[in-house]
């Protein structure tokens, strides 16, 4: 039996804001959500549980304004957690997800059966992220309502297998709510996403050039002039393979041996943890290629809706001319 989220249908586009390490804030997501798709943040963009929760009011807030101002209900929004030993605040981050109803939790680094069952609790939904079969198996194995399939050329923490084999596999044995990533920036590929089989598009480079975004301008004009082939995919940043711009690379003095290495080097005392390393060394997916300006989410969204549209259309147009009998 095939089990979807319900929130889909509501959408004004397939599509979720992904949540980028020092780039998604409140201002971010709330226009995702007034535009009707979902926006999302990491919980660890906020330096405290405290602040955290703070955002967390001021989105339910905003949001909340926004429907009784135009009668119009806001798409779901979104927070991250990492799933792993290494993260103090879990225990905490989780309790103020419960007490504030998050609707989506997308879990990272770690599929929990724990933190589902508690987001399970009051009705919320949990997607994970997985880059192969086996972790998709697991988060299979605790609950989880979505798998986020990262798959080659994704920004962050991606995966190097091709989206099509990634979405085949995963499919044969999971049969919820499935979201694709990986060089996503178009209407059109929103499109194809969906010809593959995804259910949503999980889209975050496309989200730094945006107006609302905390990305600094020098990292947007990086993007813009980017190429694929600009997208380095290297362990050294954090000792997980990423995705990252190659001139910001050159810029902190890393050598082509460093992004060799199979686990992080020593950035020394001016990069010495990884949020000061991402605050300098920008990540992007090779979905820089079609990125050319920065636009407000809201334009940025109606852009997407008509060309996914056109393509959709211009798909049907194929089933004029094929297939012959």
């Amino acid at each position: 039996m095939s089990h979807k989220a319900e929130f889909i249908k509501d959408l004004s586009l397939p599509a979720v804001a992904a949540p980028m390490f020092l780039i998604s804030g409140p201002k971010l997501v709330v226009e995702c959500c007034k535009n009707g798709i979902v926006g999302t943040f990491p919980a660890l963009n906020q330096r405290t549980s405290e602040g955290f929760e703070e955002w967390l009011i001021q989105i339910k807030s905003e949001l909340q304004e926004f429907e009784e101002e135009t009668g119009k209900k806001p798409a779901p929004f979104g927070v991250n957690l990492i799933v792993h030993p290494t993260n103090p605040r879990l225990e905490a981050d989780v309790k103020l997800c419960m007490k504030h109803k998050v609707p989506l939790v997308i879990t990272s680094l770690g599929a929990v059966s724990m933190v589902v069952d508690a987001i399970h609790s009051y009705g919320g939904l949990v997607f994970h992220d997985i880059i192969k079969k086996r972790h998709a198996e697991k988060a299979s194995e605790a609950g989880v309502d979505g798998l986020i399939l990262v798959a080659a050329g994704a920004g962050g923490h991606a995966g190097n297998i091709n989206p099509m084999s990634l979405i085949a596999e995963v499919k044969k044995i999971f049969k919820k709510t499935i979201l694709l990533s990986g060089c996503i920036s178009t209407g059109q590929d929103i499109a194809s996403a969906m010809q593959m089989g995804a259910d949503l598009a999980y889209m975050g480079t496309r989200f730094i050039n945006s107006e609302e975004s905390k990305a600094p301008e020098e990292y947007r004009k990086m993007i813009i002039d980017a190429g694929a082939s600009d997208v380095v995919y290297t362990a050294a940043i954090s000792g997980v393979h990423a995705n990252f711009l190659a001139p910001s690379l050159q810029a902190a003095g890393i050598t082509q041996e460093d992004l060799k290495k199979d686990h992080k080097i020593d950035f020394g005392k001016e990069l010495d943890t990884e949020a000061k390393a991402w605050k300098t060394i920008w990540s992007a997916g090779q979905g820089v290629t079609t990125i050319e300006n920065v636009m407000p989410v809201s334009e940025l969204v109606e852009t997407l809706k008509s060309e996914f549209k056109e393509a959709i259309e211009e798909q049907a147009k194929l089933l004029e001319t094929y297939p012959k009998e």
